[in-house]
C-alpha cells in the first residue's frame, strides 16, 4: 500500500484537526431568545469539514448557543452530550488552580436565623429564630490567576458554605445580582474571551482587551451585566463592603409541599463602598493584597464583618406578569417591586488556620442544597449543576474531596460509596450495597433512604412550559437584553453614570479592533443614547448606527437600591484613617484624634517619614507605616498634624505631595492643621467641604465628596 493510501485507522495523524481555523464569513441569525447564531451558510460546501463546528469526536453541532432542555423553559437534559463535553473539557483546562475565581480569601463564621419562615420552607436552619450553624465564606476575583492583584475591575465571587444539621448548603454567588450569559453552554466562551489572550498570555486579570469586547459585542444578553461590571461595584473598597447575591432564582418548599420562588441577598452591615478607578490602580501597586489583608486584619482585630441574609419571595403567578423571565440570570427583580426581607445574619469571626488546607481546598457545589430549598429551570443554573462536581475531581484529585475537613459536613453522613484515591475513612463490614439482608445474619446492614425526611425534588415542571418537548431553544422573553441594563444605568447618580461611561471608554481604548468598538457603542444606544454619545466622544469616533434589538426595550421605574452612592452610609465603622505626622508634631492632638476615630468604630493608622520612634511634642511616637509605603490610597480619609518647619521639609518629598494630591483627587476628606497648608498648596489642594481643620474631622467623617470630582479629572 502506498504511503498516500495508508488507512486512517493505521495512523495517529491529527492533520485534519485545525483548531482556530474555519468559516470566516458565517451566516448570522437571531434565535427567538435574541441570541446570536453564527452558522455555516445555507447551501455551503458541506464536504468542507473544516468549516463545520464539531465535538471532540467529529460530530457536527447544529446549535452552539443553547442547551438541550425539556420544553422552552424546562430543565436541561442529561443527554445533552454537546453541553457535557464542552463543560467537561472546560473544567479540566487548568490544574490544580481554579480556572475562574482562582484568587480567593476565606474566613470562618456563624449564621443565625433572625426571622423564622417555616411557612415558606422546611429548611432546618429557618424553622426557629435563633437557630444557627457554622459557615465558611470564600471571596474571590474571577478573571485573574491565584497570584494576581486584589483590586482589578472584576466581578467578586461570594461563596458561602453553611454547615447545617441536615447537610451542607452552598450558596455560590457573586457581588453582582446578574450574569453575562443566559445559558451555561456559553460559559467556556465567556471565560476564554476574558482570560489572557491565547496567543500572547496577557493581559492578566483584565477585561480591557480585544477578545472580551469582541465576544460581549456579539452577545447583547451581556449588556446588563456590562453596566454593573463597568460601574463602581466592580472596584470595591473592601470585601467587607460588598453585597452578595445568589444570582439565580431558586425555589423554597415548605413541609406541605407548597413552593415559592426566591432570590437570595447578602447585605453588608457596614454598607457598600467602592474605590475610584485611579485608586484601584494605585492600590494594586501599593498593596496587591489589599482586600485579603483588610479582611484578615479586621477579623484579627475583632471587627467582625457581618451580612444580613435577605430573600425576595414570589410565586409563579407574579412571575408570569413580569416583562422579563425570572429564570433569566441576566435579569434581577427590583427591590421596589419585591422588597428584600431580612431573615438571618452572618458573622465572620475566625481567620483560617492554613490558607491552602482551607481557602484553597474549599470546594463549593451549587448541588449542595438541603431539604426545603430546590432548583429552578434557569438554564445557567442547570449547567452549573453539571459542572462543579466534575471540577472538584480535576482540582482536588479525588472523588473523596468531601473528606477534606473544610468540605466535610458537620452532621452525620452515611452511604455505600467506598474506596477511591486518597480514601481516609475506614469503613467496616461488607455492606457496600443495598438492598441487602445482612442484618438477618446479625451484620451491620448500613443506612437506608428516608422518603419522609430525605431530599425530594419538587415535582412540577409545567410552569409556562411543555416538558414533552426536547428543544435547543430559549424562551422568547429572554430576548429583552436592554431594559434592565437601562434600568441600572438610569438608577445611578450622575456621578456614577460618568464613572460607567469613563470605564467603558477606558476598556474600549485598549481594544485595537475598530469594528468591535463601534459594535459595542451600537449596543449602548439601546440602553441610553447619552451614554452611547459619551463613549463615542471619549473615543473620538462617530456614533454608529443603533444595533437592532431582538426585543424592543421598555422603561422600568428607577431603583435606588442599584446605586452605591444613594445607599452610602456615613460611618467610621470599618473605615481606616491615615494620620500623617513628623518630628515636633503635637502628640496630644494625635492621641485625641486617634481616640475619637476608634471610639466611633474606625481605625487610625499613623504615618510618618520614618517608622521608628520619632520625637514629638509630649514624648515619642512610633508610626504604623512609613510614608513612601503607606500612600493615601490605602485609607478612607486622611489627616495631618505637622509643625510648619516639618511640613516645609516634606515639600521636597514627592511621596508627601502625592499623599495629599491623591486624597484630594479621590474625593476623600482631608483634615489638616495650619502647619500643613504649605503642603496642600504644593499639592494644589483647594478648600471645599471635604478639606477641613483637623479639629472638625469628626463632623465631616470619611464620606466621599463627589462634587469635587469635576475639578480633578475629566470624565466621559
Amino acid at each position: 500500500m502506498a504511503e498516500s493510501e495508508v488507512s486512517p485507522s493505521r495512523t495517529n495523524s491529527l492533520h485534519h484537526h485545525a483548531p482556530g481555523s474555519g468559516q470566516s464569513s458565517p451566516e448570522t441569525t437571531l434565535g427567538i431568545g435574541g441570541e446570536l447564531h453564527q452558522n455555516v451558510p445555507a447551501g455551503a460546501d458541506h464536504e468542507d469539514g473544516i468549516s463545520h463546528l464539531t465535538d471532540n469526536f467529529g460530530h457536527r453541532i447544529a446549535d452552539n448557543q443553547n442547551s438541550l432542555r425539556a420544553g422552552e423553559r424546562g430543565p436541561t437534559l442529561l443527554e445533552d452530550f454537546v453541553l457535557r463535553e464542552k463543560i467537561f473539557h472546560f473544567d479540566h483546562e487548568r490544574i490544580p488552580e481554579r480556572i475562574v475565581h482562582a484568587r480567593g480569601s476565606g474566613a470562618h463564621g456563624v449564621f443565625e436565623c433572625t426571622k423564622a419562615i417555616p411557612d415558606m420552607t422546611k429548611a432546618s436552619i429557618f424553622q426557629k429564630k435563633g437557630d444557627s450553624c457554622p459557615v465558611f465564606v470564600r471571596f474571590s476575583t474571577v478573571a485573574g490567576g491565584a497570584g494576581s492583584i486584589d483590586t482589578p475591575r472584576d466581578v467578586r465571587g461570594f461563596a458561602v458554605k453553611l454547615y447545617t444539621d441536615t447537610g451542607n448548603w452552598d450558596l455560590v454567588g457573586n457581588n453582582i445580582p446578574v450574569f453575562f450569559i443566559q445559558d451555561a453552554i456559553k460559559f467556556p466562551d465567556l471565560v476564554h474571551s476574558v482570560k489572557m489572550e491565547a496567543d500572547r498570555g496577557y493581559p492578566q486579570a483584565a477585561s480591557a482587551h480585544d477578545t472580551f469586547w469582541d465576544f460581549i459585542g456579539l452577545m447583547p444578553e451581556s449588556m446588563h451585566m456590562i453596566m454593573w461590571a463597568m460601574s463602581d461595584r466592580a472596584i470595591p473598597r473592601s470585601l467587607r463592603m460588598i453585597e452578595g447575591f445568589g444570582v439565580h432564582t431558586f425555589r423554597l418548599v415548605n413541609a406541605k409541599g407548597e413552593d415559592h420562588f426566591v432570590k437570595f441577598h447578602w447585605k453588608p452591615v457596614l454598607g457598600i463602598e467602592s474605590t475610584t478607578w485611579d485608586e484601584a490602580v494605585k492600590i494594586a501597586g501599593a498593596d496587591p493584597d489589599f482586600h485579603r489583608r483588610d479582611l484578615f486584619e479586621a477579623i484579627e482585630a475583632g471587627d467582625y464583618p457581618q451580612w444580613d441574609l435577605g430573600v425576595q419571595v414570589f410565586d409563579e403567578a407574579w412571575a408570569a406578569k413580569q416583562p422579563y423571565d425570572v429564570l433569566d440570570a441576566t435579569k434581577l427583580i427590583p427591590e421596589e417591586e419585591i422588597p428584600v426581607e431580612i431573615i438571618g445574619r452572618m458573622t465572620l469571626n475566625r481567620n483560617v488556620d492554613n490558607f491552602f488546607a482551607e481557602t484553597e481546598q474549599a470546594a463549593f457545589l451549587p448541588t449542595n442544597i438541603i431539604p426545603g430549598i430546590d432548583f429552578t429551570n434557569d438554564p445557567l443554573l442547570q449547567g452549573r449543576l453539571f459542572s462543579y462536581l466534575d471540577t472538584q475531581k480535576s482540582r482536588l484529585g479525588t472523588t473523596n474531596f468531601h473528606q477534606i475537613p473544610i468540605n466535610a459536613p458537620k452532621c452525620p453522613f452515611h452511604n455505600f460509596q467506598r474506596d477511591g484515591m486518597m480514601q481516609t475513612l475506614v469503613p467496616t463490614g461488607r455492606a457496600n450495597y443495598e438492598p441487602n439482608s445482612l442484618a438477618e445474619a446479625g451484620e451491620d446492614a448500613g443506612p437506608r433512604a428516608c422518603p419522609e425526611t430525605g431530599f425530594t425534588t419538587f415535582t412540577a415542571n409545567d410552569e409556562r412550559n411543555d416538558p414533552t418537548q426536547k428543544l435547543r431553544i430559549r424562551a422568547e422573553l429572554f430576548a429583552d437584553h436592554y431594559s434592565q441594563a437601562r434600568l441600572f444605568y438610569r438608577s445611578q447618580t450622575e456621578n456614577e453614570r460618568a464613572h460607567i461611561a469613563s470605564a467603558i471608554v477606558f476598556e474600549l481604548s485598549k481594544v485595537r479592533l475598530e469594528h468591535v468598538r463601534a459594535r459595542l457603542i451600537s449596543r449602548l444606544r439601546n440602553i441610553d443614547e447619552d451614554l452611547a454619545k459619551r463613549v463615542a466622544a471619549g473615543l473620538a469616533i462617530d456614533l454608529p448606527e443603533k444595533a437592532k434589538a431582538a426585543r424592543a426595550p421598555i422603561d422600568m421605574k428607577a431603583s435606588d437600591a442599584l446605586s452605591i452612592q444613594k445607599q452610602a452610609k456615613e460611618t467610621l465603622k470599618g473605615r481606616k484613617v491615615g494620620i500623617l505626622f513628623a518630628e515636633g508634631s503635637d502628640k496630644a492632638s494625635i492621641d485625641s484624634l486617634k481616640g475619637e476615630i476608634e471610639k466611633a468604630g474606625g481605625t487610625a493608622f499613623l504615618v510618618a517619614p520614618k517608622i521608628g520612634g520619632i520625637k514629638v511634642k509630649g514624648g515619642t511616637l512610633k508610626a504604623d507605616g512609613q510614608l513612601a509605603g503607606s500612600p493615601s490610597v490605602l485609607f478612607d480619609a486622611v489627616a495631618s498634624v505637622l509643625m510648619p518647619d516639618a511640613a516645609e521639609k516634606l515639600t521636597k518629598d514627592g511621596a508627601a505631595i502625592q499623599w495629599f494630591m491623591d486624597a484630594y483627587a479621590h474625593c476623600k476628606t482631608i483634615a489638616h492643621c495650619k502647619g500643613t497648608q504649605i503642603l496642600l498648596d504644593k499639592a494644589n489642594v483647594e478648600q471645599d467641604d471635604g478639606v477641613v481643620p483637623v479639629e472638625n474631622f469628626m463632623k465631616v467623617g470619611v464620606k466621599r465628596h463627589w462634587a469635587r470630582e469635576p475639578k480633578v479629572r475629566d470624565l466621559a
